[in-house]
């Protein structure tokens, strides 16, 4: 039925104070840190929250539930940030995510804490995109460039920060403290917009696109569940889910034709600089999953370096991307957007190359120069890509457009975890016996020297070609970054928008 909401005929962001618009941005930063910060903060209590709920067979679902129910979302909370408005949806988000937060901490049983995992999910998926939507509408140009490469350094400071007070709060307080240490900062970031957005709006009618929403959180759901368990799934289940998610979502294609108001706008399909974006989120998603999962495998599975390095070379990855994101927003102004994704994919599949030229004789140094430079190209795409695409969105999509870019990462990383994991698998056919982690154990130097001569060799011979395979497709994807790249209007940037 109808519902008042907001006319997307006026700017909210004129009619925020200077003042206020620093306090704007610090609520947001705050928002997307907690979504950040949970996946490694609880990941690293689970095994004291396991000893004490127990059901073990339910340990991956705390995590697949919660990513499931956030990427659903994302889609329907941007589009809805652009009908009625950022800040009631990025309250909704909150609240959501701070009573499912403080409910995980009250679980009593594994299954309840993976139901109240979905709740915060349904927070999780407003929070990141329309925070950074919002960013988009307060910040213009250069600001606009800087301020969402200081997110970029957000996610660094969650991997880094996740670990360590997760270790902490396992170790000296109450496991229910993983949960509930999220909780004020919720509750502050949602007084503050409370206290300083006022997006003045003129009141307009909307019909909400219910039919469209159940569609593409159906077709999503069913495509990502089965990217996410293909493992498990079987090859049969894994094809027969994808392609019934592939049909909903085709059927999803087809009403947001009929609708008045369509959850996600055919004329979003038509935007030139959002179809790119949207193609080099997936693939750089993708990528990256590439690099975190099997560059420490690679690392010490093969070249027999220490966890410490590995981590050396994770660590150079994660914060050479605000450094990319910031340089990205230099040459935006200075130049185009064109320049700015050429230059990033050129430095990324200098990194990827560099990887695929690993080999056994290899110096860690190699391995975590090709990691830093990844990461570095990653970051200069992420961010011109993003801002490039908010500035040529006009108000009333620009919700629904950073969604879909952020969406496009989420089912890249789904579909490289998927794809590579499969690559990987297959290689190892052979030597896989029951559900053995393989893996696992030949990064292990005390496993492969348990091993005979004449089956070790043509094992780690296989595994390095594996690994190898993995490398050179992402070479691959980096130079179709770079074609997408090239395709840009020549002279489109920060100082020409």
């Amino acid at each position: 039925m109808p519902v008042e909401a907001m006319s997307n005929d006026v700017k909210p962001h004129e009619a925020i104070a200077p003042q206020n618009r620093v306090l704007i941005f610090i609520a947001s930063l705050a928002a997307v840190f907690i979504t950040a910060i949970e996946a490694t903060i609880v990941s690293t209590a689970m095994p004291t929250i396991v000893g004490t709920l127990g059901g073990f067979d339910l340990l991956s679902w705390v995590f697949t539930s919660y990513l499931l129910t956030q990427a659903i979302t994302i889609p329907i909370y941007s589009r809805l940030s652009d009908l009625y408005g950022r800040k009631p949806i990025l309250l909704i988000g909150i609240a959501l995510f701070v009573v499912g937060s403080i409910l995980c901490g009250f679980a009593w049983s594994m299954m309840s804490l993976v139901v109240f995992r979905v709740v915060q999910g349904l927070g999780a998926g407003a929070l990141t995109p329309v925070s950074r939507t919002l960013i988009g509408d307060i910040y213009h140009g250069a600001e606009r460039a800087r301020m969402q490469g200081y997110v970029s350094s957000v996610f660094v400071g969650a991997a880094v920060l996740g670990p360590v007070i997760g270790a902490f709060i396992a170790s000296h307080t109450i496991w229910a403290m993983v949960f509930w240490v999220n909780v004020p900062i919720g509750l502050v970031a949602g007084a503050i917009l409370i206290w300083t957005l006022h997006e003045q709006i003129e009141k307009r009618t909307h019909r909400i696109d219910w039919t469209g929403s159940a569609l593409i959180g159906l077709g999503v759901g069913l495509l990502l569940f089965a990217l996410a368990q293909a493992a498990s799934l079987g090859l049969g289940w894994t094809l027969g889910l994808a392609a019934a998610g592939i049909v909903v979502l085709a059927a999803f294609a087809i009403c947001e034709r009929i609708v008045a108001e369509p959850i996600w706008p055919m004329s979003l399909w038509k935007d030139g600089m959002a179809n790119r974006g949207n193609l080099v989120s997936l693939g750089l998603g993708a990528s990256m999953m590439g690099i975190a999962a099997y560059l420490p495998v690679y690392m010490q599975g093969v070249m027999g370096t220490s966890a410490f390095v590995t981590g050396l070379a994770l660590m150079a990855m994660s914060a050479a991307g605000p450094i990319g994101a910031v340089v990205a927003g230099q040459i935006m102004l200075r130049s185009s957007y064109r320049v700015s994704s050429t230059a990033a994919a050129t430095i990324y599949i200098t990194g990827s190359i560099m990887m695929s030229m690993l080999d056994q004789q290899s110096g860690a140094a190699w391995a975590v120069a090709s990691g830093f430079l990844m990461g570095f190209g990653t970051g200069m795409s992420n961010n011109t890509y993003m801002v490039a695409i908010q500035a040529e969105s006009a108000w009333n999509q620009r919700g629904i457009a950073t969604g879909a870019f952020l969406f496009s990462r989420i089912l890249g990383q789904a579909v490289g975890t998927a794809a590579f994991g499969g690559i990987l698998n297959s290689s190892l056919s052979a030597y896989l016996t029951g559900k053995d982690d393989l893996v696992s154990q030949i990064i292990a130097p005390a496993f492969r020297q348990t091993l005979a001569p004449e089956i070790l060799g043509p094992l780690m011979s296989q595994f390095n070609q594996a690994l190898h395979t993995i490398f050179l497709i992402l070479v691959g994807l980096s130079i179709v970054v770079m074609l997408i790249g090239l395709t840009l209007p020549r002279g489109r940037g920060l100082g020409h928008s």
